[in-house]
């Protein structure tokens, strides 16, 4: 599995749920394979896209799915310990690791000595578990979005070379974020709520 395949893998299963990717090539990849209201583009803020799908879980009790790096999450691990301290925050966190800073140069991260489903389990993670292959993700990914119970994490081991990556994400940010949280509140507005329990 490459990160052009697992993003588009995660947009394939996440037509009606808020979708957040991390800066980098993660957002570019997105754009490219599918521009929607339901996209938001983190753009220049290496390790807070979590931080963001905590708050609009929260603020919704709705699916949420944050699509962030092993480098991101590595650099802001305290994202891991905000989700997990809510038991029953619908919070999907796909982990995409391909041991590399791929957009800055591809230097290599300190992942390989990381086990990202343990340190999201003793976080507080209800489930937690890894994809090595497209199938096994679509299939994890379809079977949490059914039924989400709290924060759960998949860790999706990238391991093939990716095709030519995409342009920057080039559009006007603001814009970009008012699109993005227009959708979520029509969503909001339009479907009932869900009480999110905080341990």
């Amino acid at each position: 599995m490459n990160k052009a395949g697992a993003v588009a893998t995660v947009i394939e299963r996440t037509p009606r749920e808020p979708v957040l990717f991390t800066t980098g090539y993660a957002s570019r990849i997105a754009k490219h394979v599918a521009d929607r209201d339901n996209h938001f583009y983190m753009t220049g803020s290496m390790g807070l896209v979590s931080a963001i799908g905590v708050g609009i879980a929260l603020g919704t009790g709705r699916p949420v799915v944050v699509v962030d790096g092993d480098g991101s999450l590595l650099m802001n691990p305290a994202g891991l310990l905000t989700a997990g301290s809510v038991p029953h925050l619908p919070l999907l966190h796909v982990v995409m690791d391909d041991a590399s800073y791929a957009s800055t140069g591809g230097q290599h991260t300190p992942g390989a000595a990381a086990d990202f489903c343990g340190l999201a389990r003793a976080s507080g993670y209800r489930f937690a578990a890894k994809a090595e292959r497209q199938g096994e993700l679509s299939t994890l990914l379809g079977r949490l979005l059914r039924n989400i119970d709290g924060p759960s994490l998949l860790h999706c081991v990238l391991s093939d070379a990716d095709p030519p990556v995409p342009p920057r994400v080039e559009v006007d940010l603001a814009s970009h974020a008012r699109r993005f949280n227009g959708w979520v509140r029509i969503q909001s507005s339009t479907q009932p709520n869900r009480t999110v329990m905080e341990g």
